[in-house]
């Protein structure tokens, strides 16, 4: 049994009802995912935010220097000796 049914317009668009919109916490903005499996169709809400917002918070300048294996290595030994050096 359906939960709720909507029409398609001339132009494609459907209104996606309030029932619906209850229970995946849809609001005003709130994006949706479509998914098709075989003749079904399902709905569901998109995270908060995309990757490319995420992406360019966390580096506005651009992606970080690349650093080689052993720079990594040396990183990961100096940080291990000052966490656990005796004081």
């Amino acid at each position: 049994m359906a939960l709720a049914r909507s029409r398609l317009t001339a132009q494609g668009q459907i209104s996606i009802p309030a029932e619906v919109r209850r229970r995946l916490g849809l609001t005003a903005g709130s994006v949706v995912e479509w998914d098709a499996e075989g003749d079904r169709v399902f709905i569901r809400r998109a995270g908060k935010y995309t990757w490319e917002e995420i992406n360019k918070t966390l580096f506005p300048n651009g992606p970080p220097a690349r650093r080689s294996i052993e720079e990594m290595d040396e990183a990961i030994a100096e940080y291990i000796r000052e966490k656990h050096a005796r004081r």
